[in-house]
């Protein structure tokens, strides 16, 4: 066997105390973490510090909560120091919104080009290792620890916000949708993925950073726009007339409003803009008179309900895993025919 394959058990006498247990670890698997377990130590002393700051800041939460009648509670007569709290967590869950950014950047993009553009790659394929085997390492290993390093963040979040969701208009389903949940996870690893992929296209470390950089923005962008629809849009409406006294339907708690807002609703089920008859609305009379030649009876509010939450997250990130799968598949079949 060669240096670079045989048991690092044997070939190993010493080490920091850090890394005392990897060498139970044998050939590629050993070797990719040998080549990049600053990221890795990275990796899990962030994940520590951040359940750390997560359970810290949560108990504070909880703690304030308890001090405060369970009616305040209930009828959201919560006083204002109470936003303090919320804007800590809406700051944790923005700052974990980074990871499928860092993911494909920092830890994607140069996973392979930095072997090709070093000559690594050909070092250890030219080795007793064959390209499928180390392709497959240097997928697996990191993905696994980015996989539960993103896990067990957003699990920590999604445990903080749970009991306190709805109890603040900052607090809505929708602003968490992206960082509770599988959601994370999913989307960590098609971003480091997309990461790789670059980097075995361009060869070149710091190109394939920058155009990983340029996709992962569009991908955030696309799903920001998209992940909406991946819920079925429910209708809430009234017919007894838009006149005073008669106000929109109030939407259940915490669902989310969808489209322009508020929509006329007319007898024969069609809907209006709310812009309809708006150039009279200076003119009561003249106002209701237009809204009846228009056989208003009602409003009409379509909006996304918080119990389809959980579906649309699995739903989203089993999208976001089929894609991965795909691009993992070229990355390898591409990477066993021209990888040097």
């Amino acid at each position: 066997m060669t240096t670079l394959t045989r048991d690092p058990a044997r070939t190993a006498p010493t080490g920091s105390l850090r890394d005392s247990w990897i060498p139970r670890l044998g050939g590629p698997v050993w070797l990719v973490w040998r080549q990049h377990r600053a990221a890795f130590w990275t990796l899990i002393a962030v994940t520590l510090l951040g359940v750390l700051a997560m359970l810290y800041l949560r108990g504070q939460m909880m703690d304030f909560l308890a001090t405060q009648a369970p009616t305040a509670r209930r009828s959201g007569g919560l006083p204002p120091e109470f936003e303090t709290y919320v804007d800590r967590l809406l700051s944790i869950g923005s700052y974990l919104s980074y990871i499928p950014v860092l993911a494909g950047v920092l830890l994607g993009a140069p996973l392979i080009a930095g072997d090709l553009e070093s000559g690594t790659a050909k070092l250890v394929t030219s080795q007793s290792v064959s390209r499928l085997r180390w392709l497959t390492m240097k997928l697996a290993v990191p993905a696994t620890m980015l996989a539960l390093s993103t896990g067990v963040l957003t699990a920590v979040l999604t445990w903080w916000w749970n009991p306190v969701k709805g109890l603040s208009s900052g607090l809505i389903w929708t602003a968490f949708f992206s960082v509770t949940g599988v959601v994370p996870v999913a989307y960590a690893l098609l971003t480091f993925t997309v990461g790789v992929a670059a980097g075995l296209l361009l060869r070149r470390t710091l190109v394939s950073m920058v155009v990983t950089l340029g996709i992962v923005v569009a991908i955030g962008f696309v799903w920001s726009e998209l992940w909406r629809s991946l819920g079925h849009v429910m209708s809430i409406s009234t017919d007894k007339g838009v006149g005073p006294g008669n106000v929109p339907p109030e939407l259940p708690d915490q669902a989310e409003q969808l489209g322009q807002g508020t929509y006329f609703l007319t007898s024969s089920g069609d809907r209006l803009d709310w812009t309809t008859c708006l150039d009279r609305i200076d003119n009561d009379r003249a106002h209701t008179t237009c809204l009846e030649s228009q056989h208003v009876v009602g409003w009409s509010i379509d909006y996304l309900p918080v119990d389809q939450m959980q579906t649309m997250q699995w739903l989203g990130a089993g999208i976001m895993l089929a894609i991965t799968a795909a691009l993992v598949t070229f990355v390898i079949t591409w990477g066993r025919k021209r990888l040097l």
